[in-house]
């Protein structure tokens, strides 16, 4: 019952943040078209149709209510492959976070735990790695494994651990001093315990924050490099992939370029209102404002 209280108490909290409820609309939307794809639409988003190639979106003069967003340069339905999108876009977030918040996790972990020598070489690779503009970053990794989609969701993840390495270490250091963790220092628990079962389970609310905000990032990164060529490779329905195919039409067929940017500001805008959402409610300080 206690946690029934506590959820409910969440989501009283979070349900007051307006913008946030907007983001979390948005998340879900983005949820149901991914897991349901093949049921919102009949078309397949790599199945080419010259004849039906760039109508415009129904509402225009020319278009055709069998194809609500229009068509692209090779008669793919437009709607069909920003639907397909969503799953790749969430496959990345997923992978590129997870890469970003596994390694962060430890590394920041050990440095903010055992500090001296450790925690000097750590944290000079993080500071090094910071001294590089993230985007940059992601370029040298993907050249040096090569354009694909899978490297881009490594490169991605690679970029995004200083963050999550900066917030770990700084949350271990607040919490390994406290009478808990002392306590449990003299009953004899090791430092893997101490870290792993009695200080991390403390340090989860800046995480869950950062984690949230980054897989918004991961999108738009790895749009950025599918855009210049770099992530993933036609015909995946990827929507910078998408945006960098429509270049050549943006005066005659404006809607190839326009609901593609729309999916991907939509859905950096709504993970980071989300993540903006779980900060005001997760965090005391912002609770007591």
């Amino acid at each position: 019952m206690n946690e029934e209280n506590k959820v409910l108490e969440f989501y009283r909290q979070f349900k007051k943040n307006k913008t946030a409820l907007v983001g979390l609309y948005i998340v879900v939307i983005l949820f149901i078209c991914a897991i349901f794809a093949p049921f919102i639409t009949s078309y397949d988003p790599l199945i080419q149709d010259l004849q039906n190639r760039l109508i415009p979106p129904m509402w225009n003069e020319a278009g055709s209510m069998a194809h609500i967003l229009g068509t692209d340069d090779f008669g793919r339905d437009l709607f069909t492959r920003i639907i397909y999108g969503s799953r790749i876009s969430l496959m990345i977030g997923v992978v590129s976070v997870g890469i970003s918040l596994t390694f962060g996790l430890v590394m920041g972990a050990c440095a903010g735990y055992f500090g001296g020598m450790v925690d000097t070489i750590i944290m000079r690779i993080v500071d090094i790695m910071l001294s590089i503009p993230a985007i940059l970053l992601a370029i040298v990794i993907v050249s040096i494994l090569g354009p694909d989609l899978v490297n881009a969701m490594i490169a991605i993840g690679i970029v995004g651990i200083p963050a999550f390495a900066r917030i770990v270490r700084a949350s271990v250091l607040a919490e390994k001093e406290k009478e808990y963790v002392v306590a449990s220092r003299i009953n004899g628990s090791s430092s893997f315990r101490l870290i792993t079962k009695v200080i991390l389970p403390n340090c989860t609310t800046p995480m869950i924050v950062q984690a949230t905000m980054g897989f918004g990032g991961a999108v738009l990164e790895a749009a950025g490099l599918s855009f210049l060529g770099l992530g993933a490779q036609p015909p995946i329905p990827e929507w910078g992939a998408m945006l960098a195919d429509s270049l050549q039409f943006i005066t005659t067929a404006s809607w190839m370029i326009m609901y593609p940017g729309m999916a991907i500001f939509l859905t950096v805008m709504g993970f980071n209102l989300v993540g903006d959402g779980l900060m005001d409610v997760l965090d005391p300080k912002m609770k007591d404002r």
